[in-house]
């Protein structure tokens, strides 16, 4: 997929939910995977020409691997001249070392959000952007369905009330496939993530159950997105100004 391509996806997603104010500063977190980084390139391409004036800012929580180089993404963002954070923590040794957590995934999440708003509150940002794309919405709409009883997703938009901070989610309209596509076209730095939880999640379970139902009846992913933009839930109708709160 083209940068071009790439760009049409998240201007509309930017369009269609207000996610971009002229004067905004967003931070950008970046984990080092093919999402993030194709999240950068989009938003670095979008404040070339989008009509409200932004400003982005790279950052990523460390969370004490060892084995995690990030020098090939430092270039990047010098590249492209975005400004780049490293926050450096210990959140890998206190839960697989000190607590031994046999399910990590929620606390791990919970410590690397709080430590990355903190970093971009101090950095000036008001607002965050997530990598999430269409099959992130898709299987978070799922995995609700499955293991809490409930029709529910992220929104697009999302205000944080305890850190006044905005969550964005530009590349919401964008498929996993499309995103590999771009990486592998711009032979994008990608790096692999260090954590032993990888690929033995929920997520990754309800991820495969996805890609064998879509084998099975092809296009069912479009048609769960479409009932998630259909579903009345809060946040998602379009064009609004309406953000869901957390």
């Amino acid at each position: 997929m083209k940068l071009q391509q790439v760009l049409s996806y998240v201007r509309k997603a930017v369009d269609d939910y207000d996610m971009i104010e002229e004067g905004d500063k967003i931070a950008i977190g970046i984990s080092g995977g093919k999402d993030s980084l194709t999240l950068l390139y989009a938003l670095h391409g979008l404040k070339r020409f989008y009509p409200r004036k932004f400003d982005i800012h790279a950052v990523t929580v460390d969370l004490g691997f060892r084995n995690l180089n990030l020098d090939k993404i430092k270039e990047l963002c010098g590249e492209l001249e975005v400004e780049y954070t490293i926050v450096e923590t210990d959140i890998a040794k206190i839960i697989f070392e000190d607590r031994k957590e046999e399910n990590p995934c929620s606390l791990c999440a919970k410590m690397r959000k709080g430590a990355l708003n903190q970093a971009i509150k101090s950095a000036g940002c008001n607002k965050v952007a997530y990598a999430h794309h269409k099959d992130d919405v898709v299987e978070t709409m799922l995995m609700s369905l499955i293991f809490e009883g409930r029709f529910h997703t992220f929104a697009p938009v999302t205000y944080l009330d305890r850190m006044e901070l905005t969550v964005i989610r530009p590349l919401m309209y964008m498929r996993e496939a499309d995103v590999i596509g771009f990486v592998n076209k711009y032979q994008v730095p990608v790096v692999k993530s260090p954590c032993p939880a990888d690929g033995y999640t929920k997520r990754e379970y309800v991820k495969n159950l996805l890609r064998q139902l879509n084998l099975e009846n092809p296009g069912v992913k479009e048609r769960m997105f479409t009932a998630i933009q259909n579903g009345n839930m809060k946040g998602w109708a379009q064009n609004n100004g309406c953000t869901e709160k957390e």
